[in-house]
């Protein structure tokens, strides 16, 4: 199991948009997000600022390319995506912190 953290920017003026969809998720690509091998996923938002965190199993880089092959994944992303501003670096990779330190 790895641990994962990104963050991205919300559209000015679409902070209460974001709020509303995730709290309307699809049921469907919750179930897409775990059979990935996300869990423990947390969205924390301050202004536009989003924070992101997920354990992944095996690793991120396996549960993101599962998660990428499902229709329901893709179709979230560009429902979401639409109201963000920033989430990827030039190279297209997403903008992820190194983890420093744990506590057990």
């Amino acid at each position: 199991m790895e641990r994962f953290c990104y963050a991205f920017q919300i559209a000015p003026g679409m902070e209460a948009e974001y709020d509303r969809r995730h709290n309307e998720i699809w049921p469907s690509l919750v179930q897409a997000i775990k059979n990935a091998g996300f869990s423990n996923y947390s969205l924390f938002r301050r202004g536009r600022e989003v924070i992101a965190y997920a354990e992944c199993a095996p690793s991120i880089q396996s549960a993101l390319n599962r998660l990428e092959l499902e229709e329901v994944s893709q179709h979230w992303n560009r429902y979401i995506r639409s109201i963000m501003t920033s989430a990827v670096d030039s190279d297209g990779h997403l903008l992820n912190y190194d983890e420093i330190w744990h506590l057990d």
